[in-house]
């Protein structure tokens, strides 16, 4: 049974996991707009990966004897500065969601949680390779410059990690 700050914190996450995945799509919308059909692919699939970390929590609160709240979320901006501008967007994103995973993974150990620490130990490695991604994607940009995204847009998906 979760007990009532566990249950606050991984309901806060919700709505956290939720905006992560509206935020992705919304800039897979502006970059399919503005003809970056392989960086929207890769946001999409992002979006999509959001969103499933979203359902982690709603699925592990409700089978520890939480109740999972689904929140309203924040619209996210629909416009962006450019690609380069936009994936440093992403990564203090990430930056923002490892540091909330990390605030849980402390409660928990304060709590004596032991199951919900095993488990979020999934999200602690998964955001290791999130970040990791988005600097390669980074690094990449930083090679190329703000010109020239031709062949970086058509390969993009090759720097995905297989789930």
């Amino acid at each position: 049974m979760l007990n009532k700050k566990i249950e606050k914190i991984l309901n806060e996450q919700i709505e956290k996991e939720g905006y992560s995945s509206n935020l992705y799509l919304a800039m897979a919308s502006w970059a399919e707009k503005e003809g970056y059909a392989g960086i929207a692919q890769w946001l999409y699939a992002q979006a999509d990966e959001e969103r499933m970390h979203m359902l982690k929590f709603v699925t592990f609160i409700n089978e520890r004897g939480g109740h999972s709240i689904v929140p309203a979320f924040q619209k996210p901006p629909v416009k962006f500065e450019g690609i380069k501008k936009m994936f440093e967007q992403v990564m203090e994103h990430e930056h923002y969601i490892t540091k909330s995973i990390n605030d849980i993974v402390a409660l928990v150990i304060k709590e004596n949680d032991f199951a919900t620490h095993n488990w979020i130990q999934w999200f602690v490695t998964e955001q290791m390779e999130e970040e990791s991604n988005v600097q390669s994607i980074l690094d990449k940009l930083n090679l190329l410059g703000d010109k020239n995204l031709y062949l970086f847009d058509r390969d993009i998906m090759s720097l995905r990690t297989a789930e």
